[in-house]
């Protein structure tokens, strides 16, 4: 493990909200299944229907995410996401194809989380794979209930 990536995990641990409720002992054992990644402007996460199964924290930059249309070739940005957010979530806790594409518009830092890793932390620790669900779960939740704000906004 490398000092970097646990002092990445440590800063977030400070100012982002969806590791507020790790303890340094948490850290300590989560930064080993976190992997860094850069993602250059105009690149792609991942396409919507793609079946990659990981989670991706910004410590960096911005990830717009769209959803495929009716209309050929057409998508409509469903969320715009920058420092301290989570993506792709929902592939992670319900083992489907990615609903929606993730396109970087700002160079990011990434710390990933793959499907894999987080089943090991569940199998070998699972107090802390239930907190690293309810995060999960927490912001899947704050999410859902903003898409709702919005839909009523529109009516």
């Amino acid at each position: 493990m490398t000092d970097s990536r646990q002092s990445i995990c440590r800063r977030m641990k400070r100012n982002f909200q969806f590791f507020s409720f790790l303890n340094d002992q948490d850290i300590e054992v989560l930064s080993p299944f976190f992997h860094c990644r850069q993602a250059p402007a105009g690149s792609i996460l991942w396409k919507e229907g793609d079946e990659e199964d990981y989670v991706a924290f910004i410590i960096s930059g911005r990830i717009e995410v769209r959803k495929a249309t009716e209309f050929k070739e057409k998508q409509v940005v469903v969320g715009l996401y920058g420092k301290g957010s989570i993506v792709g979530e929902l592939c992670i806790l319900n083992n489907v194809q990615r609903a929606v594409s993730a396109v970087v518009i700002e160079a990011a830092d990434l710390l990933t989380l793959d499907r894999e890793d987080l089943e090991t932390i569940i199998r070998e620790n699972p107090e802390l794979g239930s907190k690293l669900l309810k995060g999960m779960l927490a912001a899947v939740s704050l999410r859902l209930r903003k898409s709702f704000d919005r839909l009523a906004s529109i009516f």
